[in-house]
């Protein structure tokens, strides 16, 4: 198995995750997102030419103060650049296997690229509720809610972990 960037021609209409709102973003917007409009890149995780799960980052920011204030000790009072991990979703097919961890630790390591290459105090994730425990498990916390919340879909919690937390638990991720 590898994790890459999603390509134009990687076979996208098969995947099905069990969230009809993740396999939608997946089959219809995440290219386009991706080549078209340049929002952010989707990874995959794929075997051969079938793809097992897929993580969409893009680049953001936090207003430092919807930090918890023990998060935010010593960071300047302006917007801090982030990596924000938009939707990790797995195929059914290979549910259980530890595949979701994998993806998460991908995105982890690319945020520790994007903090050398041109600043990143973190990864924001607007966590599904049923997705909160995992996030938590790899050290996010709960930041308050954000403005702008859609009923139509369950509300996330969005949760932050410190580029300096990913920087010391690098070596960890591997045993999780």
């Amino acid at each position: 198995m590898e994790i890459r960037a999603l390509r134009e021609d990687d076979q996208r209409s098969d995947f099905r995750s069990g969230n009809d709102y993740l396999d939608r973003f997946f089959r219809e917007f995440a290219g386009q997102n991706q080549f078209r409009h340049h929002l952010g890149v989707t990874y995959i995780a794929a075997e051969a030419t079938r793809i097992l799960g897929y993580a969409t980052v893009s680049p953001g920011h936090l207003e430092v103060e919807g930090l918890p204030a023990v998060a935010r000790k010593k960071l300047p009072h302006y917007p801090i650049p982030v990596l924000r991990l938009a939707r990790l979703a797995v195929d059914e097919s290979a549910q259980g296997r530890g595949l979701g961890s994998q993806l998460l630790r991908f995105v982890l390591q690319l945020a520790l690229g994007t903090d050398e290459e041109f600043g990143c105090a973190g990864v924001v994730v607007d966590a599904k509720p049923e997705a909160v425990d995992f996030y938590r498990g790899f050290g996010f916390i709960m930041l308050d809610a954000i403005e702008g919340l859609s009923e139509a879909r369950p509300r996330p919690q969005a949760m932050f972990l410190a580029i300096r937390a990913i920087r010391e638990a690098a070596g960890g991720f591997a045993r999780r």
